[in-house]
């Protein structure tokens, strides 16, 4: 069998966690840089992920979030924040790391530079932050895929209000928006969700060979 197929086929979005299982340092680690590699738009990673640990500060988050017990009950909340809007910094701060990373001279890049700033500075305010929210959850694919690769449970999670997530967590004065939280940590026996059977679409029905 393959493993990676039974650990996806395992996963589910665990609505009770145990509140005496912790996911150690090691695994979070492995989590986040699993996440960092994440595929992105021209690689410019328009956004930034954010590990709430702090308790108080989970249960402030509680009530934006709809009053729901994973917020508080998991062993961490990572919150996926996109950039609100960018302007040429975006792409030039990408390159500059491109640049000393792979030992290119910036002028070199000056081609990809300046079609990339074709591409993305006429967008609208309004499109620039649906473009970088696109992003953050491709960041999230990756995320769930790694902790079920390592049996960690997740559930990502929609059902918050972002502003009021934005204005306790203080994100909007840096340019960033809450997108989208993942509660991660380890299913409580008392789940009953976890003992369904997973649903999806038939391979017929969902993939065409063209």
């Amino acid at each position: 069998m393959n493993s990676y197929i039974d650990n996806l086929n395992w996963r589910y979005a665990t609505k009770k966690f145990d509140t005496s299982k912790k996911v150690s340092q090691d695994h979070l680690d492995n989590l986040l840089e699993a996440t960092s590699l994440s595929a992105s738009s021209y690689g410019l990673q328009p956004y930034e992920i954010l590990v709430v640990e702090d308790a108080a500060l989970r249960a402030k988050l509680q009530p934006a979030a709809w009053g729901q017990s994973q917020i508080t009950e998991a062993s961490h909340l990572i919150v996926l924040a996109n950039q609100s809007t960018f302007g040429e910094e975006l792409v030039d701060n990408y390159l500059d790391n491109v640049s000393e990373t792979r030992g290119i001279p910036s002028n070199d890049l000056q081609g990809y530079s300046d079609f990339m700033k074709s591409k993305l500075m006429p967008l609208s305010e309004s499109a620039k932050a649906t473009w970088t929210a696109r992003q953050t959850y491709i960041a999230l694919g990756n995320l769930l895929s790694a902790a079920a690769d390592l049996k960690i449970d997740t559930c990502p999670m929609e059902g918050f209000d972002s502003a009021q997530f934005n204005e306790i967590l203080g994100l909007s004065e840096k340019g960033l928006n809450a997108a989208v939280i993942v509660a991660i940590g380890y299913r409580s026996t008392e789940d009953k969700t976890q003992h369904y059977k997973k649903v999806r679409k038939t391979k017929e029905s969902l993939i065409t060979y063209i």
